[in-house]
């Protein structure tokens, strides 16, 4: 999808600041009939059409939250939204949540939607689609047009407002530390693309604990999925390319859950035992991991904390009461030890 112009591009190529385009476009007195005719002729040939962000004028309150995620089925972010309804409803809001299904185009109607005076503020996780492609435009409209939004988990460093993360490096570094002090000598990483950025981070405090250690890290022992996470038979696939060699790992770490539970689907078929033969941790401590058989070692992302700081930071922010400068606040996690793992 071609990003649609906006109010800043066209005052950047005119030279002209922002307001002298909204009003000219407005057709103000204020405006000569000059710098009208040029920018009304500039937005009509590259087809500018304002949207709902740039038309409404927001004179009261809605009480309402916006809430933007990848996707629904998924244990972490129930856990986030959990943690978000418990802070608004304590300040006497509600939430309205939407989901991208990891869609750069539905992500930007969920924010065109949300933002045309349903609510007062937004909590937004970016979708895969957005990440790789890097168009971040529909951020700038938001931050022309004043309404208060919060990035969490999924973010972009270059987008101008407040942030929350989880320590996903630290939390891939204690893990892969673990592994590594507890014997494994050919440790395994399933991951994601490198556009995903908390996989991007886990795979970086993988790597980092290897090299802690003095361990050079073979690239056939990492492996990247590229697939939707319903693509269970084609992630399947890959993983028994890694386990189904001559010498297979003895330690895997996997960036979330899924890829951790079809690593150990896979090890049994190939008849490694879990975990004297391999060891196996996953990231995010959802129900696959309590309920996977052996129970799976795991990465506690602690999603309801995350939900409540990203709720108070979103109301601070609608509030007017958060201090100046925009902050980047990190959840930490800690390993939640199962039976995949040798304890």
């Amino acid at each position: 999808m071609k990003s649609r112009i906006t109010i800043k591009d066209i005052a950047r190529e005119l030279s002209v600041s922002t307001s002298t385009v909204s009003k000219a476009l407005k057709d103000s007195h204020e405006i000569s009939e000059s710098t009208k005719a040029k920018i009304k002729a500039f937005a009509d040939f590259y087809h500018y059409k304002p949207n709902s962000l740039a038309l409404k004028l927001r004179n009261q309150k809605t009480q309402v939250i916006g809430i933007i995620i990848p996707e629904i089925v998924h244990h972490f972010f129930s856990r986030v939204i959990s943690g978000i309804e418990k802070v608004a409803n304590q300040h006497g809001y509600n939430v309205m949540i939407c989901v991208s299904n990891e869609s750069y185009d539905k992500e930007l109607l969920n924010i065109e939607m949300l933002a045309n005076g349903s609510v007062d503020g937004l909590l937004i996780s970016l979708s895969k689609e957005t990440q790789k492609i890097k168009d971040f435009k529909h951020f700038d409209e938001l931050i022309e047009n004043n309404l208060p939004f919060v990035l969490f988990d999924r973010i972009e460093k270059t987008i101008n407002c407040d942030k929350i993360i989880i320590d996903d490096e630290g939390g891939a570094y204690r893990a892969t530390k673990y592994l590594i002090e507890k014997g494994c000598k050919k440790i395994a990483l399933i991951t994601t693309p490198a556009y995903v950025t908390v996989g991007e981070s886990r795979k970086m405090g993988y790597i980092k604990a290897h090299q802690k250690h003095g361990i050079n890290v073979a690239e056939s022992l990492v492996i990247k999925i590229d697939k939707d996470d319903d693509d269970h038979d084609a992630i399947y696939a890959l993983i028994k390319k890694l386990i189904f060699v001559k010498n297979p790992p003895d330690g895997i770490f996997a960036v979330n859950e899924l890829y951790a539970a079809l690593a150990m689907k896979v090890s049994k078929e190939r008849g490694l035992r879990i975990p004297q033969d391999i060891e196996i941790i996953g990231f995010t401590d959802g129900i696959i991991s309590e309920f996977s058989s052996p129970a799976l070692t795991t990465v506690a992302q602690h999603g309801y904390t995350m939900g409540k700081h990203a709720a108070e930071m979103l109301i601070n922010r609608i509030e007017n009461k958060a201090n100046g400068n925009f902050q980047t606040e990190v959840i930490s996690t800690d390993l939640k030890f199962r039976e995949s793992t040798l304890n």
